[in-house]
C-alpha cells in the first residue's frame, strides 16, 4: 500500500483543469475595469506562467521553477500597484473561475484558502489612514 497522498493537482484532474482555471480567470481579467489596465496587452505569456506556477504549486510538474527559478511572488509583483481594490478584484475573479470550472471539495476549499492568503500577501500599496480614523 502506498503512502502517497494525492495532490490537489491530481484531485482536480491535473493539467486540463489548471488550464481551464487559468483560461476562466484571464477571460474575467480581460473584462475587468480594475484589473485589465495593470496587465500587458498580450495576456498569453502571463497565462502560461500562471498555468505553470499553479500546476507546480498544487502538486504538478515543477516546470515553473525549471524555467523561471523560484517564484518570488511578492518580488515579481512589486512593480504593480496592488491595493485592496485590486486584490479584491483579482480574488473575486479567481474564486469565480474556481466555481465555473467546478472544482470540488476538498480541493475547492484548499485552493480558495491559498488564493485568499496569497492575494492578501501581494498587497503592496496601502491607503493612508485619514486623520479622523487615526484619532479614534
Amino acid at each position: 500500500m502506498s503512502n502517497h497522498e494525492e495532490s490537489i493537482y491530481e484531485q482536480i484532474g491535473g493539467e486540463a483543469t489548471i488550464r481551464r482555471l487559468v483560461d476562466e480567470f484571464y477571460a474575467r481579467v480581460e473584462q475587468d475595469p480594475v484589473l485589465r489596465p495593470g496587465f500587458p496587452d498580450d495576456l498569453e505569456p502571463g497565462k502560461e506562467w500562471q498555468f505553470l506556477f499553479l500546476s507546480q504549486y498544487f502538486g504538478g510538474p515543477a516546470i515553473y521553477n525549471a524555467e523561471r527559478g523560484h517564484p518570488r511572488l511578492r518580488a515579481r509583483h512589486m512593480p504593480f500597484g496592488i491595493d485592496r481594490r485590486v486584490q479584491e478584484a483579482w480574488l473575486g475573479n479567481m474564486l469565480e473561475a474556481i466555481d465555473v470550472v467546478g472544482i470540488e471539495e476538498p480541493a475547492r476549499t484548499k485552493m480558495r484558502e491559498y488564493f485568499i492568503r496569497s492575494s492578501e500577501f501581494l498587497i503592496n500599496r496601502f491607503e493612508p489612514e485619514s486623520a479622523g480614523e487615526a484619532d479614534r
